[in-house]
């Protein structure tokens, strides 16, 4: 079980180091290393011209190349190195950069603090960085909504998902799962543009984030101080959301904060209709961020430690 072990380390690092911002401006990061790539062969595949079958099969060309090549990387590099505790060393440093713990916490407990001292300009130019909705439109409540459910969504997606892939198939498994996780946020809207050239891109997310998601719910259901409420509010509320993933560790998150989440929302100038979680209960406040970011960093201690214990038993 060394990948796990490997992956307990990238997570602790992480979450001490965070990325750096001189690092980031001297080389980048990963992501933006495959976003650029997945730029490139968008422009270059993605004609609007072609038949939406074209524009399909397109698509998932370049999500099967772009997850290929990126997991043929980490294979190529993870077998090169010496099968012994140093590879578990070596592998959670190269895995390091790809949780995107530190970074998580850090963006909304931002909004957090400024939603706290009633400065809701700056709570909404905050919450901007994490969600995609219209901030102008964001009230208190709204904010504070938009920030818990970036913080449970992407604790699924930034960490946990990660994490699973590379505790199963080490250096591969994490960058493939980065890789198929970029593709989807950059190509899987449903849009006139990516509605078929991302089709396959969002479909592929859909199916690597089905467990993960559901793992993530369950922490946070065994760390919530009331975890009943939470267990029931995921077990009633999941499907209710438009995701069949995202709803799981929101719907969990929901019912430990005693707050209703998701429901309509503006998304350039258009309200999106969407189906509250935890209906009923009382909206959120800046408070309900804090304690969310609370709930976040146990479930991610314990998610460290079953690594940790899988690698040593």
């Amino acid at each position: 079980m060394g990948f796990a072990g490997a992956m307990a380390m990238a997570m602790m690092v992480d979450a001490l180091l965070g990325w750096p911002n001189g690092l980031f401006a001297r080389v980048g990061h990963p992501v933006t290393w495959l976003g650029r790539l997945i730029n490139i062969l968008d422009i270059s595949l993605n004609r609007t011209i072609d038949p939406s079958g074209v524009r399909r099969i397109a698509g998932a060309a370049v999500a099967t190349f772009v997850i290929g090549v990126s997991a043929g990387i980490g294979w190529a590099i993870q077998l090169a190195l010496v099968f012994d505790w140093s590879r578990v060393v070596f592998l959670g440093i190269l895995a390091w950069p790809l949780v995107a713990l530190r970074s998580l916490y850090d963006h909304v407990a931002a909004v957090a603090h400024t939603l706290q001292y009633g400065d809701i300009a700056a709570a909404r130019s905050a919450v901007a960085q994490i969600v995609g909705r219209d901030p102008a439109a964001l009230d208190e409540a709204g904010i504070a909504r938009a920030a818990i459910e970036s913080l449970a969504e992407n604790a699924s997606d930034a960490i946990v998902a990660p994490v699973f892939w590379g505790a199963l198939f080490g250096l591969p498994g994490i960058v493939g799962y980065k890789a198929i996780n970029t593709l989807d946020s950059m190509i899987g809207h449903r849009t006139m543009r990516h509605e078929d050239f991302g089709w396959a891109a969002a479909r592929i997310d859909d199916l690597a984030n089905f467990i993960p998601a559901r793992l993530t719910g369950l922490l946070f259901v065994l760390l919530a101080a009331r975890p009943s409420n939470s267990l029931s509010c995921m077990a009633r509320d999941a499907n209710r959301h438009r995701s069949i993933n995202a709803g799981w560790p929101e719907a969990a998150m929901a019912g430990a904060l005693g707050a209703r989440l998701s429901g309509p929302r503006v998304y350039h100038g258009s309200i999106a209709d969407e189906s509250w979680l935890n209906e009923g209960a009382r909206d959120p406040l800046a408070a309900d961020i804090r304690q969310g970011l609370m709930l976040y960093v146990r479930a991610m201690v314990l998610l460290a430690g079953a690594l940790a214990i899988l690698a040593f038993a």
